[in-house]
């Protein structure tokens, strides 16, 4: 039996320190034989997210060059990045504007209150871009009052991940990796990730997973052929793009759960839909890819019904 404080055990002095080298877990009930799935548990961070890396990252910087001094932090989301300031404003002692779908899951609702960020919410109909278009509102009105990180158009969002997030894979997968697959909301994880990669190892092949149609239940991803395109996006920057099917998403978030005990979100359902198409392509190799979020912000949603 492991003893109960591990030599590895840390001391932080604030909850910014947590942030980053989150677990790489191999994924077993696949069926693909001959290739291995691996993920990288973002739901490990404080924020239960991917999104504390950009985050955190476009916060700092405003700091550092001074934009962020006396001003509410604002900026659109979809869920996780907003959670992701509110908890980092709340630690660093800043005040958070969010614009956000009004549809979003119950939970991340009741998660942005318990952070006491200020929420304006966008018509459902409209998803993220709505909310985008909002936040643009919002800062035109007083411009004076905001900082807006702007995560959609914001370099500091993919160099967080070249800088942690492709790090901390390459430390361990070195030259197993085969390929690199990843979901896309703002692209950030995908574009950033992917590029450091590459330069680390040229002959991984880099997938984007983005939702088959327009109108899906993917909170947080985005079919780029209809939507506002973030100007961190750049699709050559990738190999091969797999469309992902909405209900399969959701069936690998059960799959999941009761074949590996990782109560993952729907983005993370949706990277393993993707990466199981992948696999049976390619018949042989090793595939890494990020599950953004847990399950619990999403008990709540059609999913589990």
């Amino acid at each position: 039996m492991a003893s109960a404080v591990s030599n590895s055990s840390r001391i932080y002095e604030n909850v910014t320190e947590l942030v980053g080298r989150t677990p790489l877990l191999k994924i077993e009930g696949h069926d693909v034989p001959g290739v291995e799935i691996w993920a990288k548990l973002e739901a490990y961070n404080p924020g239960r997210s991917v999104k504390d890396r950009p985050a955190l990252r476009m916060i700092q910087e405003g700091i550092r060059n001074g934009k962020l001094r006396d001003k509410t932090i604002l900026d659109a989301t979809s869920g996780n990045t907003g959670i992701a300031y509110a908890w980092i404003g709340a630690a660093l002692g800043y005040k958070v504007a969010l614009a956000i779908p009004a549809n979003v899951s119950d939970e991340r609702k009741r998660i942005l209150k318990s952070f006491n960020a200020e929420v304006h919410y966008s018509s459902e109909m409209d998803g993220s871009d709505g909310a985008i278009l909002l936040a643009r509102e919002l800062y035109k009105k007083n411009p004076e009052k905001y900082f807006v990180p702007d995560q959609y158009n914001n370099p500091e969002n993919p160099r967080a991940h070249a800088l942690t997030t492709a790090e901390e894979i390459m430390e361990h997968m070195k030259d197993k990796i085969t390929h690199f697959a990843a979901t896309i909301g703002t692209s950030g994880t995908l574009m950033g990730t992917g590029k450091r990669i590459k330069e680390l190892k040229p002959s991984v092949r880099v997938v984007a997973l983005e939702p088959s149609q327009p109108f899906h239940g993917l909170e947080g991803l985005k079919h780029m052929a209809s939507s506002i395109v973030p100007g961190i996006y750049n699709p050559k920057a990738y190999d091969q793009n797999i469309p992902i099917d909405t209900d399969e998403a959701y069936e690998w978030v059960k799959k999941l759960a009761q074949r590996e005990g990782v109560l993952g979100g729907l983005s993370s359902g949706g990277a393993m839909a993707g990466c199981v198409q992948l696999a049976k392509q390619i018949k042989g190799g090793c595939i890494v890819t990020v599950f953004p979020d847990s399950g619990d912000k999403y008990l709540s949603t059609r999913v589990w019904e």
